[in-house]
């Protein structure tokens, strides 16, 4: 009786199936969860960089600028939508739909005149290629300038 069970454990036929089975059950997730966690962190980026492009635009198209953006009297964008588009625009290389983003462009100081300040806000709801547990968020990004022209 114990010679047979001795050769029941010594057998080995459809082992390299079974470890195979197991390491596609976690493999596969791993290298997904990676892939999600990488795009995620690569569309926060590309968003902050697109936001301070927003700002960068801002601060060059004041009231001294031919194309002026901003809530002073004779500007052509009062409500900051060239800002915004600048902004969505530059977020389009995060491989994602952008129509969630949302772009906020305030002046606090009330006016687009050289040495005012402008503020860009965007905020977006991650969607991920893949459903797994904790990485839909929301990414936000904030810059903030001085208007020069």
């Amino acid at each position: 009786m114990l010679r047979r069970l001795r050769s029941l454990l010594r057998r080995t036929h459809g082992s390299a199936t079974l470890e195979t089975a197991l390491a596609l059950i976690v493999g596969i997730p791993f290298c997904l969860y990676a892939f999600e966690t990488c795009m995620l962190t690569y569309t926060e980026g590309v968003i902050a960089d697109a936001t301070r492009l927003g700002v960068r635009y801002a601060i060059v198209h004041g009231t001294d600028s031919s194309n002026c953006s901003g809530p002073s009297k004779g500007c052509g964008d009062s409500t900051g939508t060239n800002v915004q588009n600048v902004v969505t625009n530059n977020a389009v290389i995060s491989l994602h739909n952008m129509t969630g983003l949302v772009v906020t462009v305030t002046y606090p100081d009330g006016t687009s005149t050289p040495g005012s300040h402008v503020k860009v806000e965007s905020s977006y709801e991650y969607v991920p290629y893949f459903s797994m547990p904790g990485i839909a968020q929301t990414l936000q990004a904030e810059s903030e300038g001085v208007v020069v022209y």
